[in-house]
């Protein structure tokens, strides 16, 4: 019999049982600060996802002539701070 509630209720998600050692699971639950298992599991699998996403990007590092590099993202980013604190700030006051 199917749990029709789950499949309705939630189209993406896969249910699975997975023997996960008990210490590796509950330091995921102490450092995602989880309250729940489940939790700890997605923020984990999060996590990893988007580190694999960023490992891909950086073979692409370097490789385009339309991108910015770093020096000259860091002297941009040197321009607009300098003029950020050359512009006065009204901090709560009306003008």
């Amino acid at each position: 019999m199917f749990d029709l509630e789950s499949i309705f209720a939630y189209p993406r998600i896969v249910k699975t049982t997975v023997d996960i050692p008990e210490n590796e699971l509950q330091d995921a639950i102490k450092f995602a600060r989880a309250k729940t298992k489940r939790e700890a599991i997605l923020a984990a699998l999060t996590d990893y996802n988007r580190r694999q996403r960023m490992a891909e990007l950086v073979k692409f590092s370097g490789t385009s002539d339309t991108l910015l590099g770093n020096a000259a993202i860091e002297s941009l980013d040197a321009a607009c701070l300098g003029k950020r604190k050359s512009v006065p700030r009204n901090r709560g006051q009306k003008p």
